[in-house]
């Protein structure tokens, strides 16, 4: 079965910089569109970003200009690297993984906290 752990979750002050971690247990990762949604308390789960085989990526328009999501075939890991965070980004982020021609993303992680002080 597929296995998604997030890490690099944690506390940071407003303007300060995140990278989180997905390390996916899959036997062929670049066969996988990989994204990341974030869901804070009271709130629907969002989309964050979202990266497919060959690198190229999509963003939330809240994030876009602030978030890079990218992908390393051979560690089986995807990363999202947050900068100018802004208390608005605290939430539960998840990675999630899609088959290549499949509609749907399938595969879940158990999420990692983010949390950003004003």
């Amino acid at each position: 079965q597929v296995q998604l752990v997030e890490s690099g979750g944690g506390l940071v002050q407003a303007g300060g910089s995140l990278r989180l971690s997905c390390v996916a247990s899959v036997r062929s990762f670049s066969q996988y569109a990989m994204g990341w949604f974030r869901q804070a308390p009271g709130k629907e789960r969002e989309f964050v970003a979202a990266i497919n085989w060959s690198g190229g990526s999509t963003y939330a328009d809240s994030v876009k200009d602030r978030f890079i999501i990218s992908r390393d075939n051979i560690k089986n890991t995807v990363y999202l690297q947050m900068y100018r965070m802004k208390p608005e980004d605290t939430a539960v982020y998840y990675c999630a993984a899609s088959i290549i021609g499949d509609g749907e993303y399938r595969y879940w992680g158990q999420g990692t906290q983010v949390t950003v002080s004003s």
